[in-house]
């Protein structure tokens, strides 16, 4: 069976509609996640469409009393686990050394108060996401991923460690190092215009 039969076997009309809605209104959560997993924009759109596409296949199995962005977002990042499997191991940066304010383990993704009102917010938001996803795009994939999963889908290290087939010491280990490169990139990185930004994380 060939994946366009595959694909036009899926949902009735009406879970085709009600997908659709579900596309429009998740597309750019799933690709902000899928963009922080790969580190680029041709992979994380790659991800995307792959990801939306599993979920469309599946989608008659999806329990409507749960969120949709959770399960989508799971899938993308099996997904995402299941290709960095495949791929050659990267090797890994040195992370070692000590950095000031590097001795906590919590997350350090940056929270920025999101007031659609106060235009300055809205720079400000938009300017550490930027930062944050030059900064997240410079680690090592095993660390991003880990790094995404516990911080950003906020998952358990038990999780964490059977998605990506590893022991849970090893999660904690690069979760640890990829906060503390984290830390390093984001006070390493000067204010810069935003054009400048996003051709640092595009080069990345």
């Amino acid at each position: 069976m060939s994946e366009k039969t595959h694909v036009l076997n899926g949902p009735s009309r009406d879970a085709h509609q009600e997908f659709e809605a579900l596309v429009s209104r998740t597309k750019r959560q799933a690709y902000n996640l899928a963009y922080r997993m790969t580190g680029n924009r041709d992979d994380a759109e790659d991800l995307t469409q792959e990801a939306y596409l599993r979920a469309y296949r599946s989608f008659d199995k999806y329990n409507r009393s749960l969120p949709f962005e959770n399960w989508l977002f799971r899938i993308l990042s099996n997904l995402f686990v299941d290709g960095l499997r495949r791929k050659p191991k990267m090797a890994a940066l040195s992370l070692n050394q000590p950095i000031p304010g590097a001795d906590s383990d919590e997350s350090f993704l940056p929270e920025v108060p999101d007031e659609e009102s106060d235009p300055e917010r809205l720079v400000l938001r938009d300017v550490m996401d930027e930062r944050l996803q030059a900064a997240l795009a410079s680690l090592p994939k095993d660390f991003r991923t880990a790094v995404v999963l516990c911080d950003i889908e906020g998952l358990s290290y038990e999780e964490i460690a059977r998605r990506m087939g590893t022991s849970i010491g090893t999660v904690r280990s690069r979760i640890h190092r990829g906060r503390t490169a984290l830390r390093r990139a984001m006070m390493g990185a000067a204010p810069a215009s935003r054009s400048r930004m996003v051709l640092e994380g595009a080069s990345s």
